[in-house]
């Protein structure tokens, strides 16, 4: 079969390790050597400088989890880094038992049998994770206004009967509504709780 990668890498990734294989041809010769690095950024750095020095430039990695990310953003500036699907590499046949995984990601990309997974560009992947933390708290803040909606109807509190919006100004400021001399504390369209100028017909 015919070599794409003389010289490649695999990674093993776990919670709190990543076991790294450097693999090595040379004609007919092979190297391999595997290390074990923790999962701290000093150490992720050390594995970094590693395969830059045995002249490494792509690394493939199985997508287990969210413990991919941090080597993934760590890499990604300086290798082509390939994040697999473990079902994809699990249908690769010709796996002896006794390799491990990190030999046999870089026994794969070597030949070129490795399916990259499509990862988009980091400014990308930055944009959905706030847009997914905004629609989180988006989502949380509507869970809160029911509770309270209910807790109020549970003290008799008809609030939504006389305003429209729960948390709206006139909502959660109804002295001032009252102030303003509306039966039932209904909203009389005054800023920020406060009834405007009397003599224009609203009542206050």
């Amino acid at each position: 079969m015919e070599v794409v990668y003389s010289r490649c890498a695999g990674l093993d990734v776990h919670k709190k390790t990543v076991v790294a294989c450097v693999l090595i041809r040379e004609g007919a010769q092979v190297q391999k050597e595997i290390r074990t690095f923790s999962i701290m950024t000093s150490d992720l750095l050390v594995l970094h400088d590693w395969l830059l020095a045995h002249g490494v430039r792509e690394v493939a990695m199985e997508s287990t989890g969210i413990y991919w990310k941090p080597i993934f953003n760590l890499l990604e500036a300086s290798f082509r880094v390939l994040l697999v699907n473990a079902a994809h590499i699990k249908a690769v046949p010709g796996r002896k038992t006794d390799v491990k995984d990190c030999e046999w990601l870089a026994e794969l990309l070597s030949y070129g049998l490795l399916k990259a997974s499509f990862i988009p560009p980091k400014p990308i992947r930055e944009l959905r994770d706030l847009t997914r933390y905004r629609k989180s708290l988006s989502d949380e803040r509507v869970r809160e206004v029911n509770r309270l909606h209910k807790l109020l109807e549970s003290a008799n509190i008809k609030l939504s009967s006389v305003a429209t919006d729960v948390m709206g100004k006139l909502s959660v400021n109804p002295v001032a509504t009252r102030k303003c001399g509306v039966p039932g504390g209904s909203a009389c369209g005054g800023d920020r709780g406060r009834c405007p100028s009397p003599g224009v017909g609203n009542g206050c």
